[in-house]
């Protein structure tokens, strides 16, 4: 795994520190590495909507 590092104005470090405790993230790392992923999938979700939407149409299954 490779190493960044990072400089933030107090008021960020403040603020992560207050997520790792509230959100339960062990490290800064493991939060940082949570938005990035969710920046991923929010930049992914357009091109997998019109995935969707191109796909041929499915046949709803019944649960019952």
């Amino acid at each position: 795994m490779s190493t960044m590092n990072i400089s933030l104005p107090e008021t960020l470090k403040t603020f992560v520190d207050t997520q790792i405790s509230q959100r339960g993230y062990g490290t800064s790392s493991k939060y940082v590495r949570e938005l990035i992923r969710k920046d991923q999938d929010r930049l992914q979700l357009p091109e997998k909507l019109l995935t969707g939407v191109s796909s041929a149409p499915t046949v709803p299954v019944d649960l019952a």
